[in-house]
């Protein structure tokens, strides 16, 4: 007897809720506060799934099959990982980067540390 493929977008949806149900369940438990936002955030994302089995409309901002959009997924991450009490992966600083002290324009002497009277 040939069994059915499985439904790609139920296994997706199922995840994507256990997920959910996962971050909430551990937040409780660890007895983190969870912000208002990452409450409604929570709160939204679970019910679009449950209606419509997948909690983004634009195709183009997922991939083909998941339930839950690139920054949909990243968003929960670090929610669960605020929940397990985990340090969260911190976003780049792109001021501290190498020469970002000097002014843009175009390099002078004393910005490349040569004095005028040299």
């Amino acid at each position: 007897m040939k069994r059915k493929q499985p439904d790609q977008r139920a296994q997706a949806k199922r995840a994507a809720l256990n997920a959910l149900r996962r971050a909430k369940r551990t937040a409780l438990r660890a007895g983190v506060d969870l912000t208002v936002w990452e409450g409604e955030f929570l709160g939204s994302v679970e019910t679009r799934l449950e209606t419509y089995g997948r909690a983004f409309g634009d195709p183009e901002k997922g991939a083909p099959g998941q339930a839950l959009s690139a920054l949909q997924a990243r968003k929960l991450k670090e929610i669960a990982a605020k929940a397990k009490g985990e340090k969260t992966a911190a976003k780049p600083d792109f001021r501290k980067r190498r020469g970002a002290s000097r002014p843009f324009g175009p390099k002078t002497r004393s910005s490349r540390g040569l004095d005028a009277d040299d």
